[in-house]
Parts: C-alpha cells; structure tokens; sequence
C-alpha cells in the first residue's frame, strides 16, 4: 500500500505546490510510482502541469462529494494526478452534513493506493474539511515554512490541528518534516528564521533547505516541474537532494 504524504500549511504562497510535484518528480526519478491529489481549490497543482482547470470532466470534486471512482480523476502527464477544479470550493459545505465526513478522501485513495508506493497530497491554505480530510488519509504530514518571521506563527496552530487529528480520527499521522521554502541568502533575515526554526523544532527541520529562484515561477507557465523545465538547476538540484533526505529518513 501507497504511503501517504499531506503537504500543508495554513498560510498561503510557502511553495506546498511547488513542492508536492517537484518533490514527486524527484521520487519518480529514483523509481518510486507517485500519484499526486490537487485537493486545493485554487488549482494550481492542476495548472502546474498544464492542464486547464475549466476543462476537467472529472476532478477530485466528483471523487469526494458524487462518488465517483477516483481513477476517472486521474490524469496521466509528468507525474500521475488527481486533478481539481472550482468546484471543489463548494466540496465543504456539501460534506458537512455527512457521517464520516472527514474519512471521504482515505476512501477513495482506498481504491488505488496498491498502484503508487507514494501518494502526495497538495492541501489548501486553511486547516478547514479539506486539509482535516488530508491529514486523516496521510501518515505523515511535510510542512512547507516560507524563511520569514511571520511565517513561522501558524505553525503553533497546525500543530493543535493535528493533535486533534491524532486524537480523533488518525492516531498515527504525524509531522514528517518541516521544509524552510523561499530562502533569500542576500538577506540576514532569512537565515535568521532558519535559526529560529531549528531551535524551536530541531531535528524535525530538514537540512535542505528550497533557496528562491526564478525558475519556480517560469517552470508552471510551461506545465513542468522544475526538474523537468531546468533540470540543471540548483532548484531541481535542491528537489533532488530533499528526495533522498526524506527517503533516507525514519520519519515515514
């Protein structure tokens, strides 16, 4: 069975997508099968790869809330993914009158989990139903930290999330890894937030650390990942090395 990785963080714009298919590229290249689920309204997972989101006929939307088999959301590109669309921003108030609620996605993940060894979760930037759903289907959750003071606020917040989780509904899900993203080595304040997070998480900081780069932001105007559009790069290489932190980790 597939483990099951959720990429969250309340806060917006700290690279989760970024980071959940560049990360599962990088799996693929050292022979792991990786399925990737966009379960962000905002789609950006979906577009990333250049699909068009107003194009899809059935999304993750459809798995969650219709029933619908989770392999018909499935699109096979770069990496596989279950795809998204605007209708999942309506996905939580149609779930909230359900029994079992929160264990919708674990269900439908249920049916193709003996595919993949890895199943990447990209979550919305909220800790409501959606991100609830993720974190009760996952075992381990990665958390993506912008290198900036405010940033590291929330953290406090999705860690109480998750022990509610853990209480409730998920006893074995826990913190992976948190990911310093966006790094800017010409400033002191962004060394300064690397400092203030391995002194307050230690060992649950990865020694990678995402540097900010351009080519981020060029490769998802192409639909590619970054190891794909610049396989060359320090910011594939910077994928690269993180693959085989996590792999080589006991964390998972």
């Amino acid at each position: 069975m597939a483990k099951i990785l959720a990429f969250a963080n309340q806060k917006g714009g700290v690279a989760k997508t970024t980071t959940t298919l560049n990360l599962g590229v990088a799996f693929q290249e050292l022979g792991r099968r990786v399925l990737a689920v966009d379960l962000d309204p905002q789609s950006n997972l979906t577009m990333s790869l250049g699909l068009d989101p107003e194009t899809v006929e059935t999304s993750v939307y459809d798995v969650l809330v219709n029933h619908a088999g989770i392999e018909q959301a499935i699109m096979h590109g770069e990496i596989d993914t279950v795809v998204s669309n605007i209708d999942l921003a309506g996905a939580e108030i149609a779930l909230s009158s359900l029994i079992g609620r929160e264990r919708v996605l674990s269900r439908g993940l249920l049916e193709i989990a003996d595919q993949y060894d890895y199943i990447f979760i990209d979550t919305p930037p909220s800790l409501g139903l959606l991100t609830i759903n993720a974190f009760t289907a996952a075992d381990a959750v990665i958390v993506p930290v912008q290198c900036e003071y405010l940033s590291l606020r929330g953290l406090a917040q999705l860690k109480r999330t998750l022990e509610l989780v853990r209480e409730n509904l998920n006893p074995s899900v826990h913190i992976a890894g948190i990911l310093p993203t966006m790094y800017d080595s010409r400033t002191v304040h962004g060394q300064e937030a690397v400092d203030i997070l391995r002194s307050s998480f230690g060992e649950l900081v990865f020694d990678t650390i995402i540097s900010k780069t351009i080519k981020f932001a060029e490769a998802p105007v192409k639909g590619e990942s970054v190891l794909k559009y610049a396989p060359n790069s320090e910011a594939a290489k910077l994928y690269r090395r993180l693959a085989k932190e996590v792999l080589n980790g006991k964390k998972i």
